[in-house]
């Protein structure tokens, strides 16, 4: 998606290399509709600088920061060299994220999608969120409720998340924990069964979590949980936890969660 306004001071923005001349580096815009920026040679690299070309050439991708802009006479000043590497990789992997977006909302809409329709859609879900990026992942992750907010048509939403769903590679996370269960009762085996199917939720666990438990060793189990961040994941490991343990007291047992293995059990 590309921006029709202009870039701002001191942002970071990714661009090609259109042009080369002795006094600097004409730097066509990726983001930005018909912008183009122009690198001084004195802030293509650091130090005396001989050759333009030494330190770029024309078509390579660029990030450089906008040290300045004027409206009035279409003219935006650029720097390269003000950009660390490590400024360069995050700007340069969020380019490619909404560039992947870009193309994910075209097979939402359709690939013959009127302008229009494809900024109005766009625009309410960057209402919502920092990019169509992270509303594609939110979106391929809790479905049509990651768009409960967004002011977009029932068919817009559905036609996202499937998409969502079909095309984004959703990051997880894994914890584990441990849970002792432990009942002196002639059924105990029972009562510690109806505890191990108390911790893997019965229902309750959401959507895109998953949630396995495991024997270790009498009286320990094993709870693995997937889920797409840490706070989600540990929050539904002690849920889970908290089910067996409640399950096994009631009927009379002992449970007691831990974050590691027992050395016993080594």
């Amino acid at each position: 998606m590309q921006y029709s306004g202009w870039p701002e001071p001191g942002e970071l923005v990714v661009g090609e290399v259109d042009e080369i001349a002795d006094f600097g580096v004409f730097v066509d815009l990726d983001q930005y509709e018909n912008k183009r920026g122009l690198c001084h040679i004195s802030e293509v690299a650091s130090g005396w600088i001989k050759n333009v070309r030494d330190h770029v050439r024309e078509g390579q991708t660029v990030v450089a920061k906008v040290l300045e802009v004027q409206e009035s006479s279409e003219q935006i000043d650029l720097s390269i060299k003000d950009v660390n590497e490590h400024q360069r990789k995050e700007t340069i992997q969020a380019w490619k994220n909404e560039r992947k977006a870009d193309n994910w909302m075209l097979i939402a809409l359709g690939e013959d999608v009127e302008d229009e329709r494809y900024t109005s859609v766009a625009n309410a879900m960057l209402v919502e969120y920092d990019s169509l990026y992270d509303a594609f992942e939110t979106a391929a992750i809790h479905g049509e409720e990651a768009l409960a907010d967004v002011d977009i048509d029932e068919e817009a939403v559905e036609a996202i998340v499937a998409a969502a769903r079909e095309n984004v590679s959703v990051p997880y996370v894994d914890v584990t924990g441990y849970v002792d269960l432990t009942s002196a009762a002639s059924d105990g085996v029972d009562d510690i069964k109806a505890a191990l199917s108390a911790a893997e939720g019965n229902g309750e666990v959401p959507e895109e979590v998953e949630l396995e438990v495991g024997y270790v060793g009498s009286p320990e189990y094993r709870i693995k949980v997937r889920a797409p961040d840490y706070k989600t994941a540990e929050a539904e490991l002690e849920a889970a936890a908290d089910r067996a343990r409640k399950a096994i007291e009631a009927a009379g047992g002992t449970g007691e969660f831990h974050r590691e293995r027992r050395e016993d059990d080594e």
